[in-house]
């Protein structure tokens, strides 16, 4: 079976997020997804791997930074909170 291409754009990046004692949660860039064509699955490529094993993936936002970590999270949901980019 011959591999398929994968789309040259990733929809989702992968953050770690690291708490922080009496400080917003800090999140960390640590890679890109890229979804496979028959939309079932992604390629998932990372640039570091978080101490703790987890990875939370957002979709990327139109107005997305280039891969900042950010201090300043706003919350998405009772779950998780997705990082905010600060006008630097």
């Amino acid at each position: 079976m011959a591999e398929k291409e994968q789309p040259k754009q990733p929809t989702h990046r992968a953050y770690s997020v690291i708490r922080r004692e009496g400080q917003d949660d800090f999140w960390l860039n640590v890679g890109l997804a890229f979804p496979h064509k028959d939309g079932k699955g992604f390629n998932i490529m990372l640039q570091a791997f978080p101490l703790d094993g987890k990875i939370v993936c957002r979709e990327v936002a139109d107005d997305d930074g280039a891969g900042e970590g950010s201090k300043e999270p706003a919350p998405s949901d009772r779950s998780e909170r997705r990082p905010r980019r600060s006008g630097r």
